[in-house]
Protein backbone atom coordinates (compact mmCIF):
# COMPACT_ATOMS: atom_id res chain seq x y z
CA UNK A 1 0.00 0.00 0.00
CA UNK A 2 2.94 2.54 0.69
CA UNK A 3 4.56 1.29 -2.26
CA UNK A 4 1.25 2.49 -4.05
CA UNK A 5 1.21 5.83 -2.55
CA UNK A 6 4.61 6.76 -3.21
CA UNK A 7 3.91 6.00 -6.87
CA UNK A 8 1.37 7.87 -7.32
CA UNK A 9 2.89 11.01 -5.30
CA UNK A 10 6.04 10.13 -8.11
CA UNK A 11 3.38 10.64 -10.91
CA UNK A 12 1.49 13.73 -9.27
CA UNK A 13 4.48 15.34 -8.82
CA UNK A 14 5.72 14.39 -12.53
CA UNK A 15 2.29 15.75 -14.13
CA UNK A 16 3.17 18.73 -11.91
CA UNK A 17 6.73 19.12 -13.26
CA UNK A 18 4.55 18.97 -16.91
CA UNK A 19 2.22 20.92 -16.13
CA UNK A 20 4.55 23.86 -14.86
CA UNK A 21 7.01 23.64 -17.66
CA UNK A 22 4.51 23.33 -20.16
CA UNK A 23 1.39 24.78 -18.96
CA UNK A 24 2.21 28.40 -19.52
CA UNK A 25 3.42 27.71 -22.99
CA UNK A 26 -0.13 25.81 -23.67
CA UNK A 27 -1.94 28.56 -22.74
CA UNK A 28 0.12 31.08 -24.44
CA UNK A 29 0.27 28.85 -27.53
CA UNK A 30 -3.70 28.81 -27.29
CA UNK A 31 -3.53 32.66 -26.86
CA UNK A 32 -1.13 33.46 -30.35
CA UNK A 33 -3.51 31.02 -32.20
CA UNK A 34 -6.95 32.30 -31.69
CA UNK A 35 -5.52 35.67 -31.87
CA UNK A 36 -3.55 34.61 -35.06
CA UNK A 37 -6.55 33.26 -36.44
CA UNK A 38 -8.55 36.70 -36.18
CA UNK A 39 -5.34 38.68 -37.55
CA UNK A 40 -5.31 36.21 -40.16
CA UNK A 41 -9.27 36.57 -41.03
CA UNK A 42 -9.14 40.28 -40.74
CA UNK A 43 -5.81 40.36 -43.27
CA UNK A 44 -7.44 38.00 -45.51
CA UNK A 45 -10.43 40.05 -46.14
CA UNK A 46 -8.83 43.17 -46.97
CA UNK A 47 -6.69 41.72 -49.53
CA UNK A 48 -9.86 39.94 -51.01
CA UNK A 49 -10.87 43.33 -51.29
CA UNK A 50 -7.92 45.00 -52.49
CA UNK A 51 -7.29 42.13 -54.68
CA UNK A 52 -10.99 42.16 -56.52
CA UNK A 53 -10.52 46.15 -56.74
CA UNK A 54 -7.04 45.46 -58.26
CA UNK A 55 -7.00 42.62 -60.65
CA UNK A 56 -9.59 42.64 -63.97
CA UNK A 57 -11.08 39.11 -62.70
CA UNK A 58 -13.02 38.54 -59.97
CA UNK A 59 -12.28 34.33 -60.02
CA UNK A 60 -8.16 35.01 -60.11
CA UNK A 61 -8.23 37.46 -57.20
CA UNK A 62 -10.32 35.52 -54.91
CA UNK A 63 -7.83 32.60 -55.68
CA UNK A 64 -5.33 34.93 -54.48
CA UNK A 65 -6.52 35.91 -51.63
CA UNK A 66 -7.88 32.04 -50.26
CA UNK A 67 -4.00 30.87 -51.36
CA UNK A 68 -2.47 33.83 -48.98
CA UNK A 69 -4.97 33.13 -46.41
CA UNK A 70 -3.49 29.24 -46.41
CA UNK A 71 -0.45 30.45 -45.76
CA UNK A 72 -0.06 32.30 -43.06
CA UNK A 73 -2.45 29.37 -41.43
CA UNK A 74 0.24 27.06 -42.21
CA UNK A 75 3.25 29.41 -40.96
CA UNK A 76 0.91 30.79 -37.64
CA UNK A 77 0.32 26.34 -36.94
CA UNK A 78 4.01 25.64 -37.09
CA UNK A 79 4.79 28.57 -34.71
CA UNK A 80 2.53 27.50 -32.23
CA UNK A 81 3.68 24.29 -32.62
CA UNK A 82 7.52 25.56 -32.40
CA UNK A 83 5.92 27.37 -28.83
CA UNK A 84 4.62 24.45 -27.02
CA UNK A 85 7.96 22.27 -27.43
CA UNK A 86 7.18 20.57 -30.27
CA UNK A 87 10.21 20.24 -32.82
CA UNK A 88 9.08 21.74 -36.51
CA UNK A 89 11.76 21.00 -38.37
CA UNK A 90 10.49 17.33 -39.04
CA UNK A 91 7.28 18.89 -38.96
CA UNK A 92 8.28 21.16 -42.15
CA UNK A 93 10.17 18.26 -43.71
CA UNK A 94 7.50 16.34 -43.79
CA UNK A 95 5.42 19.19 -45.36
CA UNK A 96 7.88 19.69 -48.19
CA UNK A 97 8.00 16.03 -49.51
CA UNK A 98 4.11 16.09 -48.96
CA UNK A 99 3.95 18.61 -51.47
CA UNK A 100 6.89 17.50 -53.56
CA UNK A 101 4.95 14.14 -53.92
CA UNK A 102 1.53 16.37 -54.19
CA UNK A 103 3.31 18.42 -57.13
CA UNK A 104 4.15 15.48 -59.10
CA UNK A 105 1.40 13.53 -58.54
CA UNK A 106 -0.52 16.45 -60.35
CA UNK A 107 1.91 17.90 -62.74
CA UNK A 108 -0.98 18.14 -65.60
CA UNK A 109 -3.37 20.11 -63.02
CA UNK A 110 -0.23 22.53 -61.83
CA UNK A 111 0.18 22.98 -65.49
CA UNK A 112 -3.04 23.82 -66.08
CA UNK A 113 -3.37 26.02 -62.81
CA UNK A 114 -0.08 28.25 -64.70
CA UNK A 115 -1.82 28.81 -67.77
CA UNK A 116 -5.19 29.94 -65.96
CA UNK A 117 -3.30 32.31 -64.03
CA UNK A 118 -1.62 33.71 -67.17
CA UNK A 119 -5.26 33.66 -69.06
CA UNK A 120 -6.31 35.85 -66.07
CA UNK A 121 -3.75 37.89 -65.72
CA UNK A 122 -2.89 38.68 -69.39
CA UNK A 123 -6.80 38.38 -70.96
CA UNK A 124 -6.24 37.09 -74.17
CA UNK A 125 -10.12 36.53 -74.42
CA UNK A 126 -12.93 37.61 -71.92
CA UNK A 127 -16.07 35.79 -71.40
CA UNK A 128 -18.31 36.55 -74.32
CA UNK A 129 -15.76 36.34 -76.89
CA UNK A 130 -15.19 34.62 -79.89
CA UNK A 131 -12.29 32.66 -80.04
CA UNK A 132 -10.16 29.97 -81.65
CA UNK A 133 -7.38 27.58 -80.17
CA UNK A 134 -6.18 24.13 -80.19
CA UNK A 135 -8.24 23.47 -83.32
CA UNK A 136 -11.27 24.40 -81.46
CA UNK A 137 -13.28 27.51 -81.50
CA UNK A 138 -16.52 28.60 -79.84
CA UNK A 139 -17.79 31.46 -77.74
CA UNK A 140 -16.11 31.61 -73.91
CA UNK A 141 -18.79 31.19 -71.34
CA UNK A 142 -16.42 30.19 -68.81
CA UNK A 143 -13.03 31.15 -67.37
CA UNK A 144 -11.84 28.76 -64.59
CA UNK A 145 -8.50 28.27 -62.65
CA UNK A 146 -7.64 25.22 -64.77
CA UNK A 147 -9.98 25.02 -67.71
CA UNK A 148 -12.19 27.12 -69.73
CA UNK A 149 -15.41 26.43 -71.72
CA UNK A 150 -16.64 27.22 -74.68
CA UNK A 151 -20.11 26.75 -76.34
CA UNK A 152 -19.85 26.31 -80.38
CA UNK A 153 -22.89 27.51 -82.61
CA UNK A 154 -24.77 24.28 -82.64
CA UNK A 155 -24.95 24.45 -78.45
CA UNK A 156 -22.09 22.16 -77.99
CA UNK A 157 -19.79 22.55 -74.84
CA UNK A 158 -16.03 22.50 -75.10
CA UNK A 159 -14.04 22.21 -71.91
CA UNK A 160 -10.13 23.28 -72.94
CA UNK A 161 -7.45 22.82 -70.35
CA UNK A 162 -5.34 26.00 -69.58
CA UNK A 163 -1.85 24.48 -69.61
CA UNK A 164 -2.14 24.07 -73.68
CA UNK A 165 -4.47 26.86 -74.37
CA UNK A 166 -2.04 29.46 -72.47
CA UNK A 167 0.92 27.71 -74.52
CA UNK A 168 -0.95 27.76 -77.52
CA UNK A 169 -2.15 30.45 -80.37
CA UNK A 170 -5.53 32.03 -79.77
CA UNK A 171 -7.39 33.48 -82.47
CA UNK A 172 -9.77 36.26 -80.32
CA UNK A 173 -12.04 36.72 -83.29
CA UNK A 174 -14.16 39.72 -81.33
CA UNK A 175 -11.22 41.47 -79.42
CA UNK A 176 -11.58 44.31 -82.05
CA UNK A 177 -14.57 46.57 -82.66
CA UNK A 178 -14.17 45.98 -86.33
CA UNK A 179 -13.77 43.32 -88.45
CA UNK A 180 -13.31 42.49 -92.07
CA UNK A 181 -16.03 40.33 -94.18
CA UNK A 182 -14.44 38.74 -96.95
CA UNK A 183 -16.31 37.29 -100.11
CA UNK A 184 -15.03 35.96 -103.50
CA UNK A 185 -16.93 36.37 -106.52
CA UNK A 186 -16.92 35.99 -109.94
CA UNK A 187 -18.03 37.19 -113.28
CA UNK A 188 -17.85 36.24 -116.90
CA UNK A 189 -14.82 36.99 -119.27
CA UNK A 190 -17.29 38.94 -121.71
CA UNK A 191 -18.88 41.04 -119.04
CA UNK A 192 -17.36 44.24 -118.69
CA UNK A 193 -14.89 44.46 -114.99
CA UNK A 194 -15.55 47.90 -114.72
CA UNK A 195 -19.15 47.74 -114.64
CA UNK A 196 -18.90 44.37 -112.11
CA UNK A 197 -16.69 46.30 -109.62
CA UNK A 198 -19.29 49.45 -109.44
CA UNK A 199 -21.91 47.15 -108.65
CA UNK A 200 -20.21 45.37 -105.98
CA UNK A 201 -18.75 48.85 -104.89
CA UNK A 202 -22.29 50.34 -104.55
CA UNK A 203 -23.57 47.20 -102.48
CA UNK A 204 -20.90 48.49 -99.78
CA UNK A 205 -21.85 51.89 -100.09
CA UNK A 206 -25.46 51.16 -99.66
CA UNK A 207 -25.13 48.96 -96.88
CA UNK A 208 -25.65 51.16 -93.45
CA UNK A 209 -23.72 48.31 -92.03
CA UNK A 210 -20.48 49.22 -93.56
CA UNK A 211 -17.68 51.08 -92.12
CA UNK A 212 -17.44 53.52 -94.83
CA UNK A 213 -14.00 54.96 -93.04
CA UNK A 214 -12.78 52.55 -93.38
CA UNK A 215 -10.50 50.65 -96.17
CA UNK A 216 -13.60 48.16 -98.16
CA UNK A 217 -12.41 46.91 -101.14
CA UNK A 218 -13.41 45.30 -104.57
CA UNK A 219 -10.19 44.37 -106.83
CA UNK A 220 -9.84 41.69 -109.40
CA UNK A 221 -7.53 39.18 -107.42
CA UNK A 222 -7.40 36.31 -110.10
CA UNK A 223 -8.30 34.95 -113.74
CA UNK A 224 -9.60 31.97 -113.00
CA UNK A 225 -10.25 29.50 -115.48
CA UNK A 226 -13.71 30.10 -116.17
CA UNK A 227 -14.80 33.63 -114.53
CA UNK A 228 -12.68 36.66 -113.52
CA UNK A 229 -12.50 36.49 -110.21
CA UNK A 230 -13.21 39.64 -107.47
CA UNK A 231 -12.11 39.69 -104.05
CA UNK A 232 -14.79 42.24 -102.08
CA UNK A 233 -13.33 43.31 -98.25
CA UNK A 234 -16.43 45.34 -96.22
CA UNK A 235 -15.17 46.39 -92.97
CA UNK A 236 -18.53 46.33 -90.17
CA UNK A 237 -18.91 46.52 -86.45
CA UNK A 238 -18.07 43.31 -84.79
CA UNK A 239 -21.63 42.60 -83.72
CA UNK A 240 -22.77 43.10 -87.55
CA UNK A 241 -20.40 40.37 -88.65
CA UNK A 242 -22.22 37.48 -88.68
CA UNK A 243 -25.44 39.16 -90.20
CA UNK A 244 -23.64 40.86 -92.84
CA UNK A 245 -21.81 37.73 -93.53
CA UNK A 246 -24.74 35.39 -94.48
CA UNK A 247 -26.57 38.31 -96.32
CA UNK A 248 -23.45 39.93 -98.66
CA UNK A 249 -23.16 36.69 -100.90
CA UNK A 250 -26.89 37.55 -102.07
CA UNK A 251 -26.96 41.07 -102.09
CA UNK A 252 -23.58 40.90 -104.04
CA UNK A 253 -25.73 38.48 -106.38
CA UNK A 254 -28.45 40.40 -107.07
CA UNK A 255 -26.61 43.83 -107.68
CA UNK A 256 -24.06 41.60 -110.43
CA UNK A 257 -26.85 40.12 -112.13
CA UNK A 258 -29.43 43.50 -111.69
CA UNK A 259 -26.22 45.08 -113.94
CA UNK A 260 -26.48 42.58 -116.42
CA UNK A 261 -23.74 40.43 -115.84
CA UNK A 262 -23.82 36.80 -115.29
CA UNK A 263 -21.66 34.47 -112.52
CA UNK A 264 -20.34 31.82 -114.61
CA UNK A 265 -20.03 28.63 -113.49
CA UNK A 266 -17.15 25.83 -114.18
CA UNK A 267 -18.34 24.55 -117.92
CA UNK A 268 -16.46 22.34 -120.32
CA UNK A 269 -16.80 21.44 -124.30
CA UNK A 270 -16.58 18.36 -125.37
CA UNK A 271 -15.92 17.83 -129.02
CA UNK A 272 -16.81 14.29 -130.78
CA UNK A 273 -14.50 13.86 -133.95
CA UNK A 274 -15.60 10.60 -135.35
CA UNK A 275 -13.64 7.72 -136.81
CA UNK A 276 -12.74 7.58 -140.60
CA UNK A 277 -14.75 4.90 -141.60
Amino acid sequence: MEDVQIQMQTHAEKLWELVTIYGGRFVLAIVVLVLGLWIIGRMSDLVRKSTVKGLPDETLAKFLANIFEIILKVLLVISVASMVGIETTSFVAVLGAAGLAVGLALQGSLSNFAGGVMVLIFRPFKVGDYVEAQGLEGVVIDIGIFVTTLKTFDKRTIIVPNGPLANGNIINHTASEVRAVEVAIGISYSDDIAKGKEAMEAVLKNDPRILQDQDNLVAVVDLGASSVDFLVRAFVKTEDYWSFYFDSRPLLKAAVEEAGLTIPFPQRDVHIIPEAS
